[in-house]
């Protein structure tokens, strides 16, 4: 039996009867959160908690990158896609630099208040011809990704929480959305090593975790990355020495699907050397997830205890909770003004206006 392999989710605000039995598996060490579980910043505590009464030593996580990806909206602070601090870094780089670590705290400090361990973050794909990934990237420069991903690590960890970089070895240069398509990227490993996979290569030291694309890599392997141990152990452990967490994409997404159902996918993952297998929005398929690492020798768990976030304790609001962060007013303050101060008409219509341009 694998324990602590998979990481699933929970299906509304509370927790049922049936989210309290998958989270009594051995086999369950994460859990998502998605906008359905959430109605306000204090809520999301309560159902953490809920969550870790049940299971204390499970991950927590959550899609809370900024923009167009961010599930906690409602009474959080809102947070621009990264593609705006690369616009801005084209006329002030300095100024988006200070942002760029703003922007990793003050999404860190709201995150870990309700009680979740750490957000996916951040992406470190090119803006290039990807239909899925386009401003959740930062710049179309790997150079300049380096040097904004590398601020909002360092604001991400200052705030007590770990990072992941994704979607490696690069998802910005192939067009299809692996979540409904297959995604097959031509090019040699050469050519994707020298120009995607630089922003994973110069940001390796602050990286705490990645997560492979769901991309075949053609001239590579015949497997999306995320069941490749050519990827993942001979390139990713051996010749990247990288020691952190690997977890898969989704792997309901329909790229998954090259490797069989889900059971089958879960251990491809797992054997090709991911850590965690995540199987989100998709009950009986996350069923068939812990049955399948029942099957499995169990893995080395050491590496998940780095993920664990530094969790304040709870004050009765969110904004009470994060002013146990030294910086969170001054950094949210410096985040309202610059990208959403002339949008507050739009924003309170729209939670989603994330729109500023420079």
């Amino acid at each position: 039996m694998a324990k602590g392999v998979i990481m699933a989710d929970v299906t509304a605000k509370t927790l049922d009867d049936e989210d309290r039995a998958l989270l009594s598996h051995p086999e369950v060490g994460g859990i998502i959160l998605f906008a359905r579980n959430v109605e306000s910043p204090a809520q999301v505590r309560a159902l953490t908690d809920s969550i870790r009464q049940i299971n204390p030593s499970v991950l927590i996580a959550v899609d809370q990158e900024g923009g167009r990806v961010a599930r906690f909206r409602s009474g959080f602070s809102p947070l621009p896609a990264m593609g705006k601090l690369g616009e801005l870094y084209d006329l002030n780089p300095a100024d988006a630099l200070s942002l760029a670590y703003d922007c990793g705290y003050l999404m860190a400090c709201e995150v870990l208040a309700v009680g979740v361990d750490f957000s996916f973050a951040p992406v470190l794909d090119i803006d290039g011809a990807s239909l899925v990934i386009g401003d959740r990237a930062f710049h179309a420069d790997p150079d300049v990704i380096v040097a904004l991903s590398k601020q909002f690590m360092k604001g991400m960890k200052d705030a007590g929480m770990a990072t992941t970089g994704k979607h490696f070895p690069g998802h910005g240069s192939i067009a299809p959305d692996s979540h409904v398509a297959d995604a097959i990227d031509d090019r040699s490993f050469d050519e994707i090593m020298h120009h995607d996979t630089q922003t994973f290569i110069q940001t390796l030291d602050q990286l705490d975790a990645l997560m492979p694309a769901h991309v075949i890599f053609s001239q590579v392997d015949d497997k999306p990355a995320g069941f490749s141990k050519l990827w993942i152990q001979d390139i990713v452990r051996n010749q990247l020495r990288f020691d952190g967490v690997i977890f898969s994409d989704d792997l309901c997404m329909q790229a998954a699907h090259i490797v069989g159902g889900i059971d089958a996918r879960v251990v491809a993952a797992i054997e090709a050397g991911c850590d965690m297998a995540l199987v989100c929005n998709h009950r009986d398929g996350a069923l068939l997830a812990i049955k399948a690492a029942q099957s499995l020798v169990d893995q080395p768990q050491h590496r998940f205890g780095r993920m664990k976030g530094e969790i304040p304790a709870w004050q009765d609001s969110l904004e009470a909770t994060c002013r146990q962060f030294p910086l969170w007013q001054a950094v949210k303050d410096r985040v309202q003004k610059a990208f959403f101060e002339d949008n507050q008409e739009s924003l309170a219509k729209d939670p989603t206006a994330y729109t500023k341009t420079f």
